[in-house]
């Protein structure tokens, strides 16, 4: 039985406690200079809160091939005979096409996944692959698993302002100006790929009704895990796990809402007081 590595970028929101997971940095730029995503308190979701609310330029790039080559070569030297590489979408970032390109160089044979999601939404794809790995299953049957996972699993979330992804490029400026006008709070989702702006409400306050309904309807009683994420907004998003872990009970069975801050690099992107819940599929 081949043994199998499980690689993702820090763009993934996993779980603390996980384990049997290799994290490549994604790269944040503060200020002009450039820092590991997460490692350090100078590329903590702190510093880009500050940076972003000091108008300080902030920006992201992807990890280079090279970077991605290094980490292939010594899981190879610690004997792993196959990889797979779950990354954030190829819609928002080059850091799949890093890994895919990086793994046709590497020593032992690398499967890179596009997952076509990222945050919480990726963390799933790489827990399903991890799972199967556990299990003895093949790099391939890993990345199987990892893209119908994240196939099925869906992503709402609030910006305070759609200037933060507009600057980036993850959304257009057409649907930037529909989010700002008259004060109107987007709301958000990942469709093929891409950030796309999915409701318009009134008030923050309704437009975080409206993540709770929609993570309940999306879940309808099925067996799924449920992620609730944010960006400077701790209290917001503890009240939004409280809610609902109770009105999800009967899904979750048991299972707890996580809840946890995002990293530098989708920090960046959306600015803070990010709201996300994420729904997934629960692992059989």
């Amino acid at each position: 039985m081949a043994k199998v590595a499980v690689v993702t970028d820090s763009t993934a929101v996993l779980p603390e406690s996980v384990e049997g997971v290799t994290v490549v940095p994604t790269k944040v730029v503060i200020g002009g200079e450039t820092h590991d995503d997460g490692l350090g308190p100078s590329s903590s979701s702190e510093a880009v809160v500050s940076a972003l609310s000091e108008r300080a330029e902030v920006s992201t790039s992807r990890p280079a091939p090279a970077v991605f080559g290094e980490v292939y070569a010594q899981l190879a030297e610690q004997g792993y005979d196959e990889i797979v590489s779950i990354h954030l979408s190829a819609e928002m970032s080059g850091t799949f096409d890093s890994a895919r390109v990086a793994g046709a160089n590497a020593p032992v044979p690398v499967v890179a996944v596009d997952s076509r999601t990222v945050g919480p939404g990726l963390g799933f794809a790489v827990l399903a692959g991890l799972e199967v790995v556990r299990r003895g299953g093949s790099a391939g049957q890993a990345a199987e698993a990892a893209r119908e996972r994240a196939e099925e699993t869906r992503s709402f979330f609030y910006v305070d302002t759609l200037e933060y992804l507009r600057r980036g490029g993850r959304i257009g400026a057409a649907a930037a100006l529909l989010g700002s006008a008259l004060a109107v709070k987007p709301l958000l989702t990942i469709e093929e790929g891409r950030v796309v702006l999915r409701e318009r409400v009134r008030t923050s306050g309704r437009a975080l009704a409206r993540l709770e309904e929609l993570a309940v309807e999306q879940g309808d009683g099925r067996p799924v895990e449920v992620v609730v994420a944010h960006l400077g907004a701790a209290e917001r998003a503890e009240a939004l796990v409280r809610e609902l872990s109770e009105r999800m009970a009967d899904g979750l069975a048991g299972r707890d809402v996580r809840c946890g801050e995002i990293g530098a690099v989708l920090g960046a992107h959306v600015g803070p007081g990010m709201i996300a819940v994420v729904v997934a599929p629960a692992l059989s």
